[in-house]
């Protein structure tokens, strides 16, 4: 049976960061939420729907991956948005054949051997099965699950009995057997890794440097660097190939970012290829205490977010110049360039250039020129479809 993670039109929900990426590619936990449905469905190979804007570029990305292409016979569609809880599997796999889960007016899960696309209704035949699974609603969710994620992604996917590992002389590790560790890790002398409070998977090729602190539960993707003294708390999801240091808590890195400097980074979402510039700081914690709202591109407007506590959601591509302060449920479109000593608050459209309260357009030639030259600092360019998508959601100024 064919498994096939679906992306629905509530994608929207979750921009800036699902321009450039389908909401099964976004990072929550130590796996992507594709990953983690792939791994528990037992999927041989990758088949997902996603918005026909992204198709182009995942072919380019992922010329394996059957993308928008229903194979024949039985198949097993699930909602790459699914908040997996205890009985989440059981409600899946106790499913029928030609019968779909849903909550309200959306799909959970579909077991059919129909054809489903990108935003269609439950296809004919089909039984709607009232479903207790949960679905992610916005970003904000994210953020607020990754802790319990990191978890669960240990104890089911990166969790060794006989787990052995080696330090250099100097290295304090706490609670052992709730730490993984990669091949080629370099841990420098007076690290800490204190996983009593959750585990702790520091992935292969990460380098951590004198002084730094990491709590559980907490993952280190693949070839980051932590820069020397960075205090990293629970519930931080860091991708591949960062550069991280000062202070960071309850927070998300896509891959392919840096906050190299000092600066509090708490309850956040941070895509690919964002630069903090040194001393960015962001609230994640109104002084009146009531709950964050965060701006909605689906809504056009602020929402509650459901928590006292949610910080910035930062989209690809993004730059923050020196004591950039970002205020709580921040949300920073694709492309910008943001830099001064003002508050930033509420919203800053997608490929904005300025300071606070002086905002203009980036023009898309000197942002494609800069975003060039960052990618290529890792061995990497900037794509012909890449380009394009990216063109179009600057309205190509």
């Amino acid at each position: 049976m064919q498994v096939i993670i679906f992306d629905d039109r509530q994608c929207s929900n979750f921009y800036p960061v699902t321009h450039t990426r389908c909401v099964g590619d976004l990072r929550c936990g130590i796996l992507k939420l594709r990953q983690r449905l792939q791994h528990i469905f037992d999927a041989d190979d990758t088949c997902v729907i996603l918005d026909p804007r992204l198709q182009t570029i995942y072919r380019e990305r992922h010329p394996d991956w059957q993308i928008n292409t229903v194979p024949a016979g039985q198949k097993l569609y699930l909602n790459s948005r699914i908040k997996l809880e205890s009985d989440t599997i059981d409600e899946i796999e106790a499913m029928s054949p030609h019968s779909a889960l849903v909550q309200g007016n959306e799909i959970v899960a579909i077991l059919s051997s129909a054809e489903y696309r990108f935003g269609d209704p439950i296809p004919n035949g089909i039984k709607s099965i009232p479903a207790k699974t949960l679905l992610y609603q916005h970003i904000a969710d994210l953020v607020h699950d990754n802790a319990r994620l990191i978890d669960r992604d240990f104890q089911n996917v990166f969790y060794e009995a006989d787990n052995f590992f080696e330090t250099e002389p100097g290295v304090t590790v706490l609670h052992p057997y709730n730490i993984w560790i990669g091949e080629d890790v370099d841990l420098a002398p007076n690290v800490v890794l204190d996983a009593s409070g959750g585990p702790i998977v520091v992935d292969s090729g990460v380098k951590v440097m004198a002084g730094s602190v990491i709590t559980g539960p907490a993952y280190i993707g693949k070839n980051t660097l932590v820069k020397i003294g960075a205090k990293i708390y629970g519930g931080v999801s860091i991708g591949p190939v960062c550069k991280v240091g000062g202070e960071i808590e309850s927070s998300i890195f896509q891959g392919y970012s840096n906050k190299q400097h000092d600066g509090f980074l708490g309850h956040a979402y941070i895509g690919e290829w964002v630069n903090l510039g040194a001393d960015t700081n962001n609230s994640d914690l109104k002084n009146t205490y009531k709950k964050v709202k965060i701006y909605s591109y689906q809504a056009k407007t602020q929402i509650d977010s459901g928590s006292r506590f949610m910080g910035c959601v930062l989209g690809d591509h993004v730059k923050t110049g020196i004591n950039c302060s970002l205020n709580t449920g921040l949300v920073v479109g694709t492309g910008s360039n943001i830099y001064g000593g003002k508050l930033f608050s509420n919203f800053v459209p997608d490929f904005s250039w300025g300071e606070a309260d002086s905002l203009c357009s980036y023009r898309f030639a000197e942002f494609s020129q800069t975003a060039s030259i960052v990618k290529a600092r890792r061995g990497m360019g900037m794509t012909k479809a890449e380009m394009e998508l990216l063109k179009n959601l600057s309205n190509g100024e």
